[in-house]
């Protein structure tokens, strides 16, 4: 299904009946708790899924779902999916891995959170939306266009220090602005430091 950007796909709080694909485009993940705060909990690309909470019986949606940007979205109702999953192997095994690896991942984000500063969790943030590997190599030449204010929701803090810390990392070189932003792996030694 196509999306225009801000196109809200799903919304805290609406029945969970649906596992969705992307397949172009952007998608945000944001939760709001009891008080009104809001947090971005993902930015999901091409090739992500979200909403498969209602596979483990999820009766709701437990955060908004937002296109960022023009987007193609596959949308497979809790029974296709199921249906899917018992009948194609292949598919069955691909999901569960995606699954898996995005458990590591919300884990690693969870003690990111926890344990590390601010500028330790800007600096992880920038360097997985680079997608930056385990072989010490940036994937990305330039980083999605996403302004300061997102990258405070998405590590907690606020759009000074976070414009603090993109100031640091730009004049240590970790960073530049020439046509985008662009993440050095030298970065990384932000997040190993202690």
């Amino acid at each position: 299904m196509p999306s225009p950007k801000k196109q809200i796909l799903f919304a805290q709080g609406d029945p969970a009946e649906a596992v969705y694909y992307i397949q172009k485009g952007k998608v945000k993940l944001t939760v709001v708790s009891q008080q009104g705060k809001e947090a971005i909990v993902a930015l999901l690309e091409p090739g992500n899924f979200f909403g498969e909470g209602c596979l483990a019986g999820q009766q709701v949606c437990m955060s908004t779902a937002i296109a960022t940007e023009a987007s193609t979205i596959v949308r497979l109702d809790k029974q296709a999916m199921i249906k899917v999953l018992q009948n194609e192997p292949t598919f069955s095994a691909m999901f569960l891995s995606y699954i898996l690896s995005r458990n590591i991942r919300i884990q690693e984000d969870l003690v990111d959170q926890l344990f590390n500063s601010s500028e330790k969790r800007l600096a992880r943030i920038l360097l997985l939306m680079a997608h930056f590997g385990k072989d010490g190599i940036i994937k990305e030449t330039a980083l999605p266009k996403v302004s300061q204010e997102t990258l405070a929701d998405m590590i907690g803090t606020t759009r000074s220090r976070v414009s603090f810390f993109m100031n640091r990392f730009r004049k240590l070189g970790f960073i530049r602005y020439n046509g985008g932003m662009h993440v050095h792996s030298s970065l990384l030694n932000i997040v190993l430091h202690d």
